[in-house]
């Protein structure tokens, strides 16, 4: 009897706590991932950019705002915001606070379809059966019925009077100590905002250096920068693969992007250019989907550094 009943209770014990763990222990288990990027041009001296990911802040998450008050503590020279910052329609306020020491660091920002959209509740297996089937986006800036709005309004601007840039669509530029950063960011492709022939062109010849800046690294967008010339692209949206299965990885990307290239450095070709791709694997859930697995919670630290001869 006791043989009979020891594998199935075995089996229970090893997925209850593995739930304990994934929702529980390593959601709070923040980190600062820190990658060297060789992407400036010869005689810049390196550059420190702090790329901040879905942070998808519910109301009353201390820990988490405590932290991310913390990251002002690394100085970087400036800071990179890729959306996602919402999942709750309160949680504003909590967020322009907790980034707020951030916001004395020159920064720039796009936003995520979690910032226009709240969450709603949903099963969990369903959402990964639709990732994986690729049922992407909703239809781009027409009316969205049954959804909830959030008051991403009030987000845009706590930002502009923090002296962040609005990316949306646009291009624009930072002044890093006698540098000129160039910016070019797109709203989200996730849910068919971005409207790159606004900022087509490649980069400003005028910028000491420039990047892209996107959400959802959909291969649409990463196609558009590359072949405009960007050396570097940052994106979040991914949050990783989120439950990811040690040795194996990532199971969805939630796009288009394949499950190699879903979080961390790597590079991406288009039109015989290449440009290097950074994806953050974020620092927050979906509050309805609140667990991480074996994908820890993280913002990462860039370190730009020249490119070596031959470019990217």
């Amino acid at each position: 009897m006791r043989a009979r009943y020891a594998v199935p209770l075995g089996i229970t014990a090893t997925a209850a706590a593995g739930l304990v763990y994934s929702v529980g222990i390593e959601p709070r288990s923040f980190r600062v991932r820190r990658v060297t990027v060789p992407v400036l041009p010869p005689g810049m001296r390196p550059l420190r950019v702090l790329q901040v990911s879905d942070i998808h802040m519910v109301s009353g998450q201390r820990r988490k705002q405590r932290w991310l008050r913390s990251l002002a503590g690394l100085r970087p020279d400036f800071v990179i915001n890729t959306g996602d910052n919402l999942s709750d329609p309160e949680g504003v306020p909590e967020t322009l606070d907790a980034l707020g020491p951030l916001m004395q660091f020159p920064g720039a920002y796009v936003f995520g379809s979690n910032d226009y959209y709240g969450p709603k509740p949903r099963n969990p297996a369903r959402y990964l059966v639709e990732k994986s089937q690729g049922r992407h986006g909703l239809n781009g800036n027409a009316p969205v019925v049954g959804v909830i709005h959030n008051p991403w309004e009030d987000l845009r601007d706590g930002f502009d009077a923090g002296g962040w840039v609005n990316l949306t669509n646009t291009r624009g530029a930072l002044k890093i100590e006698g540098y000129e950063i160039g910016l070019t960011g797109i709203d989200d492709p996730h849910i068919k905002r971005d409207r790159y022939e606004h900022v087509a062109g490649g980069p400003d010849t005028g910028a000491d250096f420039s990047m892209g800046i996107v959400h959802a690294p959909y291969l649409r967008s990463l196609d558009s920068f590359t072949a405009d010339g960007y050396p570097l692209i940052l994106a979040g949206h991914t949050h990783g693969g989120q439950l990811c299965i040690p040795f194996y990885g990532a199971l969805v990307t939630n796009c288009d992007l394949d499950r190699q290239r879903v979080k961390g450095l790597s590079r991406h070709e288009a039109e015989g250019r290449t440009s290097f791709m950074h994806v953050s694997a974020g620092c927050g859930a979906n509050r309805y989907t609140p667990m991480r697995f074996a994908c820890l919670p993280e913002v990462t630290l860039l370190t730009l550094t020249e490119r070596s001869a031959g470019g990217v």
